[in-house]
């Protein structure tokens, strides 16, 4: 049909012809603009041109939204850029790509600032748990990184906010060395943060700030490798200079050791403990000379009666094997069997020996004997065993020390034999001097004091 000046009545009088499913109302100002009506009374202005000889439709918008003056001036936009041999469709199109663009990595920025706003949120006691699961899970999987129970227990001990009632005893648990850290984020824990922390636990309780540092040290490692955690603790933290400063000092401990005089007092009063797992486990300790954690974790499946010697899970090699010497042959024949473990508890839930240290210190109090930690019942057997003149090398090899000698690493091959010879020689002084007299007999072991 004809072209008709567009004026806002003509535009409200337009309708579709008759039989058809649309009708374009043409604009006299000559630049491509229609109104197009359909059959159901829709009304939309619309552009059309020629580009590259192909005729193109663009819709503009309806009367409602566009007035005539707006819409011609939006024809004679769209015809310039076709004049220039551009499709307007396409500018569009990518100007929308842009803005979405744009969109998205706004979006993104915004993800990226919260998901960094949380993660520097985290904080010593939101990564604590999850750092002993995946040690635990480790250890469930057989890995090498897995820990002991005994070093999980450390772990949950040293964060424990206490204010429980104790198991033993009367009053409430203690607070661990870092409960006073776990609302702390990592990002905070700056060296000169964890030096005021180590300032205040040393002066209360100087070895478990010294043990609860170490765990931290650790931990702090743990997460610079993490993917969620990396990056977040101050890199070097616990190696700086205020740190260092508040650290306990390392001297030698010469006096945790038992000396051979303390022998009679010792055994006496150890052996009149009334728990006789924790008994017979301190016992072993000391004619083993082996660490603390490897003897408590030490199951029935690696005792061998039948040729004597027992298998420890050795935190250096792996595991190895010592002789099993009369007297402890006879301590460990008399534990009850309850489950897996050779020093077990029915109270404890995995079943195995709760923690022996304060047994072993009321036993030294009654004793009349100065403190002595579990550890140094190891060193007392190294200290013990030079009286009976057995070489060095076969007494490291006993406690799983690793050679240090290049003889010792390269040309010494000591079988289970020989070591068997000198260890029960070190046991028989050692409960010589206690004054246990103990002979084997063929019908079973016995003890008479």
């Amino acid at each position: 049909m004809g072209k008709i000046k567009f004026t806002a009545s003509r535009v409200a009088g337009c309708k579709c012809d008759a039989g058809k499913s649309q009708t374009f109302h043409w604009d006299t100002s000559g630049n491509g603009l229609a109104l197009r009506v359909t059959a159901n009374g829709a009304k939309a202005y619309i552009f059309q041109g020629k580009l590259n000889g192909q005729t193109i439709r663009i819709t503009i918008g309806t009367p409602a939204a566009w007035t005539i003056d707006a819409a011609q001036n939006e024809a004679r936009r769209l015809q310039v850029i076709v004049d220039r041999g551009e499709d307007p469709r396409q500018i569009k199109a990518d100007a929308l790509a842009q803005k979405q663009a744009a969109l998205k990595a706004k979006q993104n920025e915004l993800a990226e600032i919260e998901a960094q706003t949380l993660k520097d949120s985290i904080t010593l006691g939101m990564a604590w748990p999850v750092y002993i699961a995946a040690k635990r899970d480790a250890k469930r999987k057989g890995g090498k990184i897995g820990w002991s129970e005994w070093h999980i227990r450390d772990h949950e001990n040293v964060v424990s906010v206490g204010g429980e009632k104790k198991k033993r005893g009367k009053g409430l648990t203690e607070a661990g060395p870092l409960a006073s850290l776990l609302n702390v984020r990592l990002s905070d824990l700056s060296g000169e943060r964890i030096a005021e922390w180590l300032a205040k636990e040393t002066q209360k309780r100087p070895t478990r700030a010294a043990l609860a540092f170490r765990l931290l040290s650790v931990f702090i490692n743990w997460c610079n490798s993490h993917p969620q955690y990396k990056g977040l603790a101050p890199n070097g933290a616990c190696k700086s200079d205020q740190v260092n400063n508040e650290l306990p000092a390392k001297n030698a401990k010469s006096s945790d050791c038992l000396q051979r005089e303390q022998l009679p007092l010792w055994f006496k009063s150890v052996r009149d403990l009334t728990n006789p797992v924790q008994s017979a486990y301190l016992q072993s300790l000391l004619l083993t000379g082996a660490r603390r954690r490897e003897l408590g974790s030490l199951k029935w499946a690696d005792i061998d009666f039948q040729w004597n010697q027992l298998t420890i899970r050795d935190k250096v090699e792996g595991e190895r094997t010592i002789p099993l010497t009369p007297y402890v042959s006879h301590l460990l024949a008399a534990l009850p069997r309850r489950n897996e473990w050779v020093f077990s508890s029915p109270a404890a839930k995995n079943g195995q020996m709760v923690e022996p240290s304060p047994a072993h210190k009321k036993a030294l109090i009654r004793a009349g004997l100065p403190d002595l930690t579990l550890h140094g019942l190891r060193r007392s057997f190294g200290s013990l065993a030079e009286w009976t003149e057995t070489p060095d090398g076969i007494v490291q090899k006993i406690m799983g020390h690793k050679p240090s000698a290049t003889a010792d690493k390269h040309y010494r091959n000591r079988p289970i034999d020989l070591l068997r010879m000198w260890h029960v020689k070190i046991e028989a002084w050692i409960l010589e001097q206690a004054h246990i007299n103990f002979t084997p007999t063929e019908l079973g072991l016995r003890v008479a004091a």
